[in-house]
């Protein structure tokens, strides 16, 4: 019985999308609120018909599975309401449980805004995993470096040509001033926040045991905040 009378009314629903979609309304609604109202009492008598048969005199039974799904509907609502805070909450959490130098992202807090966080290691250095070239290089995060100064290493790994450099740019490292090359990275990113065009420098043989993640990328972001044992980096 109750197909048939769902069934009648999505007829009905149909007809008056069909007939009268460009003729004004249909029972003081719009043909589309109308059908879209009426294919829902529909649904709700197609479903409602075989529960009224099965709690047929059980009407206690009735009310309290009513209020359990109601409960079940209230909470996924409550949920989507708060996902950017349960979000948030979900990425600080996890920043506390995974293990020292790991790179989380954070949930966007303003629109269009990236944001990674990286948690202190044991030795007091925070180490960005940084992508290069499409590979990944291991950086400590220095902001007294005015500029990002990669190993000769990492240089090779990323195909610049060593044979090529001229050595010219006097810096200070903890043995006294060496001398670096100059050259221009075409991104740097870690995780989702980049930077394109970063001028960098390349540390003779020897005078890196780690390359450095310093200002020239870092001042290109939109903020970079320490807070206790992480940094957050946005773009």
């Amino acid at each position: 019985m109750g197909a048939w009378i769902a069934l009648s009314m999505l007829i009905v629903a149909g007809l008056a999308l069909v007939l009268r979609h460009d003729a004004g309304t249909v029972a003081g609604l719009d043909a589309i609120d109308f059908a879209a109202i009426t294919a829902s009492l529909a649904l709700l008598i197609y479903l409602g018909f075989p529960l009224l048969r099965r709690y047929s005199g059980r009407y206690a039974a009735a009310v309290r599975d009513l209020a359990i799904w109601a409960g079940f509907a209230l909470v996924l609502v409550a949920l989507y309401s708060f996902r950017q805070e349960l979000a948030i909450v979900a990425d600080r959490v996890a920043g506390e449980l995974l293990p020292p130098g790991t790179q989380l992202n954070v949930s966007d807090i303003v629109e269009g805004e990236r944001a990674v966080r990286i948690r202190k290691r044991s030795d007091g250095h925070f180490i960005a995993r940084a992508q290069i070239n499409n590979t990944d290089i291991m950086m400590i995060v220095d902001t007294g470096a005015s500029t990002v100064v990669l190993r000769q290493e990492d240089a090779r790994r990323l195909g610049i040509d060593l044979s090529a450099l001229r050595y010219s740019v006097p810096v200070q490292t903890a043995n006294g001033t060496s001398y670096a090359a100059h050259v221009r990275l075409p991104t740097i990113s870690i995780g989702p926040v980049g930077v394109r065009q970063v001028e960098a420098l390349i540390a003779k043989p020897g005078a890196l045991h780690q390359s450095l993640l310093g200002m020239s990328f870092l001042s290109r972001l939109r903020s970079y905040e320490f807070s206790g044992n992480f940094l957050t980096l946005r773009s």
